[in-house]
């Protein structure tokens, strides 16, 4: 435990208050994981926290809700009261809270048995609710009664989603009841505090597990996955049905959150434009335009950033492209595109790939290969941006091209004309050319 963290701990306990470690904090520690955040309970009330940390900067922004937080050597640690909570009348937030002596009613009012635990040196761990054990089982369990914890808090049901994708654990039955009887009330929950989830929850390690049993939740949040669920994709190439295809898939990228959502959304336009030929052969004729526009349609609503809003649209527009080994092809592209989008866009059919039939596996070396070629032509300063041609506007203008649109015309062209290796990017060559495209 860090030595900032004791010696908060410490402060506390010689001004006369208890103080224990809880929360995550203490349920990484148990998984021997580094945690990120340190949270500290105390029976002490905000002004008393104030004082006794007086030496320190103290940040009062949570101050109402019973938490100050204390820096100490550049170490933010977040100390709030024991508390109870009073009615959650609109299924997120307490109406009211009450400060209380007990270390246990503060711990009951918790979300999970994992997460209620508490701990310092002197009186070692303090689990009322079991849930030592339940992490041991990698059990995601509810403190006391399950509907309750969810009808109070409803961003609870997709925390426990979250969890489960990280940390690998199972819901337990009576908790993952609770979730699906309580799902629809995820809906009362701002779009900014489940996207924070989704986005952990897309980058846990069991995530391709977690999408296929908790689609149904998931769903609430992004209806248009649904349809995707045990759509047969008749088709040779695939084995599994588009869910679980995507759930592959998803699994497959790198671990780089707008990768993971481009995979996410890359086929939700399939389940609109579904056909069978005559042989009876699947075919999904223009899904990648319609998925882009889904995906657009979601992210704006859930209020992503506009980098990642744009980077996720242009990967799953050109995720079918059906690339070329040539270097010709390969500098349109890295043109189009920019070179770290065509290099991301090999990740995507890379994953996409991997979660079709084995024969698709072999595609995986070409994609290896086209990524050679692509560092081959960058690393040898190739032309495939006006920004690498040896002429400029202001060239065109002292040869006596000076309209503004036959400026941008003709810098097009002979950058086409560059990439298809039918003009040298020479200066002379380049300006001769641009005189004959406007006699």
């Amino acid at each position: 435990m860090q030595a900032q963290v004791k010696k908060a701990i410490e402060m506390l306990r010689v001004s006369g208050y208890d103080g224990y470690v809880v929360g995550g904090a203490l349920r990484d520690f148990i998984l021997q994981k580094e945690p990120t955040d340190i949270d500290i309970t105390t029976n002490a009330i905000p002004p008393e926290i104030v004082k006794i940390f007086s030496e320190y900067k103290v940040i009062e922004t949570g101050i109402k809700h019973g938490t100050v937080t204390v820096v100490i050597e550049s170490f933010h640690i977040e100390i709030t009261t024991y508390r109870v909570d009073g009615k959650y009348s609109d299924n997120r937030h307490p109406d009211f809270i009450n400060f209380t002596l007990s270390l246990k009613e503060d711990l009951a009012r918790r979300d999970f048995t994992m997460n209620a635990i508490a701990y310092n040196e002197k009186d070692g761990i303090i689990d009322f609710y079991n849930g030592e054990k339940d992490i041991s089982e990698k059990t995601i369990r509810c403190v006391g009664d399950a509907f309750e914890r969810f009808k109070e808090d409803a961003l609870r049901i997709f925390r426990a989603v979250r969890f489960a994708s990280v940390l690998s654990f199972e819901i337990e039955e009576q908790t993952h009841k609770a979730m699906q009887k309580n799902k629809e009330l995820l809906l009362n929950v701002s779009v900014e505090r489940l996207y924070v989830e989704l986005s952990k929850m897309l980058c846990g390690e069991d995530i391709k597990n977690v999408l296929l049993k908790y689609i149904d939740i998931i769903g609430v949040i992004i209806p248009e996955l649904l349809p995707l669920k045990g759509l047969s994709q008749n088709n040779p190439y695939h084995i599994y049905d588009a869910l679980t295809h995507t759930a592959v898939a998803v699994s497959c990228i790198e671990n780089v959150l707008y990768l993971k959502i481009a995979m996410l959304f890359h086929d939700l336009g399939k389940a609109k434009t579904y056909t069978e030929d005559e042989k009876g052969i699947g075919h999904f004729y223009g899904h990648s335009e319609i998925s882009e526009q889904m995906a657009r349609d979601i992210l704006r609503r859930l209020k992503v950033d506009k980098f990642t809003l744009d980077r996720v649209c242009i990967l799953i527009k050109y995720h079918d492209l059906k690339l070329m080994k040539n270097k010709r092809f390969i500098k349109k592209w890295l043109n189009k595109l920019s070179k770290e989008v065509f290099m991301e866009l090999l990740l995507v059919k890379k994953a996409d790939d991997l979660a079709k039939n084995e024969s698709c596996f072999l595609r995986i070396k070409f994609y290896e290969e086209i990524k050679e070629m692509a560092e081959e032509i960058i690393a040898e300063g190739s032309c495939f941006n006006l920004c690498d041609l040896k002429v400029n506007g202001k060239d065109l203008i002292n040869i006596g091209i000076t309209r503004g649109d036959k400026i941008g015309k003709t810098l097009k062209l002979l950058l086409e004309g560059v990439i298809d290796d039918e003009i040298p990017n020479e200066k002379d060559d380049l300006l001769k050319t641009a005189l004959k495209i406007n006699e």
